[in-house]
């Protein structure tokens, strides 16, 4: 399939989203120090319209970023800090009994929660038990929060960020897969560089951190998500990913030996979809008006890191999610041509 011709709104609406991402990349180098992968990535999940769950020790920011993102998208933004004794109701809202003043009849009247914001963030998700973890999946997926027989629509745009300590696995209660799954993309946060660590040291213990100004509005993050939907994808591009995810579920014929050995289950049909729609997100903060090879390649290990699990054989030889990832892309190639396969 060849690219159509973009429109002249579409080109100026494509430039106006990379000019929107540079200046919050401007705002956020005053509190946040370095991690532009991170930050990229998180951007992406946000104009993919999805979620995405950041990964890192404690110390590397993964509050203050949710938190200064808020800030300069000009969103509401609520922090739930997820303990063992965090209830489903502490989260979605409860039900109260209230009396009129004037007729004294008593009715009940739903109560929200901090769900009910544009930007959440679930701070130590793998701290609560299953029970209140499950709370967030109809939020997350549905958009809405049933209570009392009714349905609350949550508010649009609507993002969930949540964190992880991957240190401290005594007392928490990992996320099982069908919940990984709803997030759209796993993001690991690494130690920063020697340099970076070095101005993070100067300018936090000398009180020099900036204020973070608003440069974008709900409204036209919702505008930029409508627009993601207009940006093509070539059959290379799409045959690309397609043939990824394929080649990481063993016992099929697209599998590479090293996939039936090692991998214990490989990324479903949300896989690709994934792929091709945070490729399309990638390409828009960069200002192009279609998706490439290389936009598929920057995010496959967030968009299948928690959609591929290795097997004890895996675990024996210390292979994890993201080195099997790396044997895919080694084993499928980039140049070869794709097509709709036949039915």
């Amino acid at each position: 399939m060849s690219v159509p011709t973009p429109t002249d709104d579409d080109l100026a609406a494509v430039q106006a989203c990379k000019q929107a991402y540079d200046r919050l990349r401007q705002e956020l180098a005053k509190v946040i120090i370095g991690q532009s992968e991170v930050i990229e990535q998180v951007l992406v999940a946000i104009f993919s319209r999805g979620h995405a769950l950041l990964e890192g020790v404690p110390g590397l920011a993964k509050t203050l970023l949710v938190s200064s993102l808020a800030q300069a998208m000009h969103l509401t933004f609520k922090r739930i800090q997820f303990t063992p004794d965090l209830m489903p109701s502490d989260i979605t809202g409860t039900e109260i009994i209230q009396e009129d003043p004037v007729t004294k009849e008593r009715q009940y009247k739903f109560l929200p929660g901090p769900i009910f914001a544009n930007m959440i963030l679930a701070d130590e998700i793998n701290r609560t038990p299953p029970k209140t973890q499950a709370a967030m999946l109809e939020a997350m997926q549905e958009r809405q929060v049933s209570a009392g027989g009714k349905i609350y629509k949550l508010p649009d745009p609507f993002f969930v960020l949540a964190t992880q300590n991957p240190l401290e696995q005594e007392g928490t209660y990992p996320l099982p897969e069908a919940q990984l799954d709803r997030f759209l993309l796993y993001i690991r946060m690494d130690y920063p560089s020697g340099p970076e660590e070095w101005e993070i040291a100067r300018k936090v213990t000398t009180g020099q951190l900036g204020g973070i100004r608003p440069v974008l509005t709900g409204q036209q993050i919702v505008q930029f998500q409508n627009l993601l939907l207009r940006i093509p994808v070539s059959d290379q591009v799409l045959g690309y990913a397609w043939a990824l995810v394929r080649a990481s579920r063993p016992g099929t014929p697209e599998a590479p030996e090293f996939v039936n050995r090692w991998v214990n289950w490989g990324a479903g049909p949300r896989g690709v979809l994934t792929l091709v729609t945070c490729a399309k997100a990638r390409a828009m903060l960069h200002g192009r008006y279609h998706a490439t090879i290389g936009d598929v390649q920057a995010l496959v290990k967030p968009a299948l890191r928690h959609r591929i699990a290795g097997n004890y054989a895996a675990q024996a030889n210390e292979l994890t999610s993201d080195r099997l990832i790396e044997m895919l892309l080694d084993a499928v190639p980039a140049d070869r041509k794709y097509e709709r396969p036949a039915a």
